[in-house]
Order: C-alpha cells, then structure tokens, then sequence
C-alpha cells in the first residue's frame, strides 16, 4: 500500500513558516533610595533624581525618586522609606524590570549619627540582599561631591572617601554593580572649576545640593554611568547629546529647564 508523503510535507511546511513572537522585552523601572542629595528639589535639599528620571528615560522606561532629606542608612529604613522602595519595585515587577539605586553618605559620615563605616557597608550589602530578594536588580552609587574647592589647590574638597570606599566594599562584599558618581563628579567639577560649580547650588551659599539645572546635569552623568556599568538598559537610559557632550569634554554648561 503507497502512502503520500504530501500531506507530511504541507504540516512540516506550515510549521517551519510559522514563527512565534519573542515575548517583548520590558522596559526598566528606577526607584531612587538615598538622601537629599538624590532627592527632589525643595527649601531642605535636591539631587540630581529627578534630572535622571525626567531627562534621561525613554522608550517606556519609567522610575520614582524615594530620596529623603537627611536620611541615613539607619533612618531610612526606620522611617519606611525603605519599605515604599521595595513595595514600588515588587508592584513594577509585572511591567517592568525594576532598578533600586542607592546611594547614602552624606549624612551617614556625621558624627553625630553615631554610623560606623563597618556599619554602613553592612547596611548597603543588606539593602542589596534585599532588593534581589524583592526581585529587582540594585545599584550602589558612589555619593556626588560637595561643591566647596580649596582655595590653595584649586580643587574640590575630597571629604567623603570614606562613604565612598565604604560603598566600594559594600560593592565587593555583595557583587552588586556600582557607578562611581563621586569620582565622575569630582572630576567634571574640577574641570569647570569653582565659579562654575557653584552655579548649580540649590542656593548661594550651599554647596552640597543641586537646583533644577545642576539635577539635570548630574542626572545626566548619572545615566552615562548607569550605561556604562549597566549595558542592558542603555536603549532605555539616554542622556541628552548636548549635556552628554559637555560631560565628556568636561566643559561647562548650565540646560534650560
């Protein structure tokens, strides 16, 4: 008795001709922890979050700025800013690939808040454990350099290396990504130097918080290191051409917000 292979041929056909979709890649989600000098611009401090979020995410990325004035690693998570973080990037996880950036220091190194070194690179490893517990990705950042210069060198002031090396070890200890905005800071400041720098003081007289356009130009720098650490979400964190620009040639500039 003869079969005919034809009707084999026409299924083996139709199914090598019919291709199924690739589920369409998520877009990321940034929830900012850290303290004022992440936070939105207000009377008690601002950062260089909302620059980041506002100016630099595209392609259906989006993000929530959870930076919190005066915050230490400590008072953070006793004041449930940190449970908000995890709550947001726990809920964006079906829409998105959620991000926590976290960034603490400033406040942390002060005497008076009685925060150990040790005890804030315990405290960043656990954040770490627990936003790939939540099932987001975490980035340490370095905290961004004040801007007061010596008037001997010329130079910025270099008075937080020892958050930053603490935040490098909290690095290490977890094997978490980090970008290190205190050095890339550091450096630009120093290339547009102290009357420049100064143009981005939240006012006249503070030289650790930011005002809209210094947000806006930290935030940028921001992305490029994110980018650079963090390649997977490079077609979604796009800094702006001309800021970009300014950054890398170290060149000053002062966006229109």
């Amino acid at each position: 008795m003869h079969f005919s292979a034809l009707p084999l041929l026409v299924t083996i056909a139709t199914l090598t001709s019919t291709t199924v979709a690739a589920p369409k890649a998520k877009p990321p989600a940034f929830f900012l922890a850290g303290d004022s000098t992440t936070a939105v611009q207000s009377a008690g401090g601002g950062g260089w979050g909302d620059g980041f979020l506002n100016t630099t995410l595209k392609n259906g990325a989006t993000g929530k700025n959870f930076g919190h004035n005066g915050a230490t690693t400590v008072s953070f998570r006793a004041g449930g800013d940190w449970d908000n973080v995890l709550s947001a990037a726990k809920s964006a996880a079906t829409k998105y690939n959620p991000y926590v950036t976290i960034q603490f220091g400033h406040n942390d190194q002060k005497p008076e808040k009685n925060i150990s070194m040790a005890d804030l690179t315990a405290n960043l490893v656990t954040f770490v454990d627990e936003v790939r517990a939540a099932g987001a990705t975490p980035i340490l950042v370095t905290s961004i350099s004040r801007r007061r210069f010596s008037n001997s060198t010329g130079k910025v002031v270099e008075n937080l290396a020892d958050v930053t090396a603490a935040a490098k070890e909290a690095a290490a200890k977890s094997k978490a990504d980090i970008i290190d905005l205190n050095a890339a800071s550091t450096k630009y400041l120093n290339a547009i130097g102290a009357d420049n720098a100064a143009t981005y003081n939240l006012n006249p007289t503070d030289f650790t918080h930011l005002n809209a356009e210094g947000s806006v130009v930290f935030g940028n720098l921001v992305a490029q290191l994110i980018d650079a650490e963090v390649p997977e979400v490079k077609k979604y964190v796009v800094p702006v051409n001309k800021i970009a620009k300014a950054l890398g040639q170290g060149k000053y500039i002062f966006p229109a917000v």
